[in-house]
């Protein structure tokens, strides 16, 4: 089998030293220095000779083990949903970043957050304008979330955006 080395010998002209050893035959390696270019020829001509390929190694069957990498999180049920938000709301110590991240997450959800999730939050801030932009189209929903927070909304002497008028704002 005949190998060609290239070793970069000047760095100011580009000269290589071409390396061919034939180690089939014993025979010693040959030196020559070389522009890249001939050394570059040199070598593909080496490359294109035909070869034997390499031996077949067997693998066996058995040591091939297919893993699934699935996430095993678990799966939170609506009643668990709701709690977690009811008691993120519910924090005494709860700041306004806290609140407003905890909005902003809520609102992000393809939901219509559950009256009791709004009732933990009214306390901290007025959030039913946000309520209603994401009941959307859905006409039913908003007066439903207003019937149920009545009384706390009396309870804290909170105005609907409708009784302000800003609903048409």
């Amino acid at each position: 089998m005949l190998k060609i080395y290239l070793k970069k010998v000047s760095y100011f002209f580009n000269c290589y030293t071409v390396f061919q050893c034939v180690e089939d035959h014993n025979l010693s390696c040959s030196d020559t220095r070389l522009p890249f270019s001939l050394a570059l020829r040199a070598t593909t001509a080496a490359a294109l000779q035909p070869q034997a390929p390499p031996p077949a190694r067997a693998s066996p069957a058995a040591a091939v083990q297919s893993v699934r990498c699935y996430s095993r999180g678990s799966h939170e049920t609506e009643e668990e949903f709701d709690a977690r938000w009811v008691t993120y709301f519910n924090k005494p110590d709860i700041d306004a970043w806290e609140l407003r991240k905890g909005m902003n997450t809520l609102v992000g959800y393809d939901l219509v957050p559950e009256p009791k999730i709004i009732d933990a939050a009214l306390p901290a801030v007025r959030i039913l304008e946000v309520v209603k932009d994401k009941a959307g189209p859905r006409k039913e929903i908003y007066p439903y979330v207003i019937q149920e927070l009545r009384p706390t909304l009396n309870e804290l002497g909170i105005s609907t955006p409708e009784e302000l008028d800003l609903d048409k704002v």
